[in-house]
């Protein structure tokens, strides 16, 4: 179940979020907003902008699935400026992220996973996607959302969730 909750879900929330920036890139255009202001937009003076929710969302997502994996992930320099960098990035993490297969999760519910920032602390692979990836990988993904939504981009809670695969 780790496999399914992870990989694939983050791959398609990313897939979504690009939509959602390519969404953003159109707004800009039409608005004659240079769209370097949008990428550096914020809810809040004291939380990162738009670029760094997306960053953080990308690593979360790979960082997450490797983790539990036992795989070591790809590295980005967090140097992204622009919509088509931001672009390249989501699309290089949801690559990654198609790589993997319920393989990769055999035995990865009792893995210990820890982080730098965890000073020593571990949890399991199904508590560390549960308590860690799956929530913090959301809240980012939310927040760039509301952040192009605060700014007038034209997105709602179908942009959001994406494809659902209903049956008839």
């Amino acid at each position: 179940m780790l496999y399914e909750n992870t990989a694939p879900q983050f791959a398609k929330t990313l897939r979504n979020l690009l939509a959602l920036i390519e969404k953003g890139a159109q707004f800009a255009e039409s608005k004659k907003i240079d769209p370097t202001v949008l990428m550096q937009s914020r809810l809040a003076p004291d939380q990162f902008d738009l670029i760094k929710q997306i960053q953080i969302a990308c690593d979360t997502a790979k960082l997450g699935v490797a983790r539990v994996a036992g795989k070591e992930a790809p590295k980005h320099e967090d140097n992204e400026k622009t919509i088509d960098d931001i672009r390249n990035r989501i699309k290089s993490v949801v690559a990654y992220l198609e790589t993997f297969s319920e393989k990769d999760f055999v035995d990865a519910s009792e893995r210990r996973i820890t982080t730098p920032r965890w000073e020593g602390k571990t949890l399991s692979g199904s508590e560390f996607v549960v308590h860690h990836a799956i929530p913090n990988f959301y809240f980012h993904v939310t927040t760039a959302y509301s952040i192009l939504r605060h700014n007038g981009v034209e997105i709602g809670k179908k942009d959001f969730l994406g494809p659902i695969p209903f049956k008839a």
